[in-house]
Formats: structure tokens, sequence, C-alpha cells
């Protein structure tokens, strides 16, 4: 599990090493852009940051350094999630459940996934 909590900005582009897998700088640049301009030296800042943090380990075996994911995707929200109930819900997911049902309007599809949920978890006793 991870002792480190990632910025907005990191996670940002963990999420885009957990899609894409290892990649440069530059793709990693392009990929942000998309979004919302991101200087190329300020990408490159991050990725060295997260280095030193131990969120990505880099190659550099080429001239190109590449970048890739050093913590797990599911073990990262896991960790995010659990902190996040922790002290935003005073350890209750019930009561994160029931704010995220209450504020927003959920498909036939998902209410359906969400049954299915329980019912595993009460059948797991």
């Amino acid at each position: 599990m991870i002792k480190l909590k990632p910025t907005d900005a990191e996670l940002e582009i963990l999420h885009i090493l957990w899609e894409i897998g290892p990649a440069s700088v530059r793709e990693i640049n392009d990929l942000l852009n998309l979004k919302k301009d991101v200087g190329y030296t300020t990408t490159l800042k991050f990725m060295q940051i997260m280095n030193e943090k131990g969120l990505v380990v880099r190659d550099t075996a080429s001239k190109t350094h590449i970048y890739k994911a050093h913590v797990r995707e599911y073990e990262t929200k896991n960790h995010l999630i659990s902190d996040f109930v922790n002290v935003a819900f005073q350890g209750s997911a019930m009561n994160l459940v029931m704010q995220a049902l209450g504020n927003t309007k959920s498909s036939p599809g998902e209410l359906k996934e969400l049954k299915l949920l329980i019912d595993k978890l009460e059948n797991k006793v």
C-alpha cells in the first residue's frame, strides 16, 4: 500500500501512465494538454518530483527517459478513498455512499450493479 498521497496533478499523470503504460515526458505532456495548457518543463518537474517520491520510476537506458507508474492503480485509489472516508465521513463508508447517491442521478444499470455488490457483500459473511 502506498504511504504517499499523490497531489491532484500527480494523480492526473498517474492516470495517464496507468492507461497507456510507460511513456516519455513529451507523450505525457501532450496528453495533459488535451485537457488544459501545461508547459513541458512543468510536466518534467512533476515527473522528477514523482520519481523522487517513488510514485514513478524512470528508465534512463535511452536518450529519451521513459517513466512508468511505480504504484498500482487499485492500491492507490483504495488508499485515497480510505483517507477520504476517514477524514470527510468520520470513517463511515455508508455516509459516503448515501451522500454520493443523494447528490447524483444513478442510471438503472448503476443501481443494478450496486444491488449486486450489496448482495455479494451480504453473502460474503
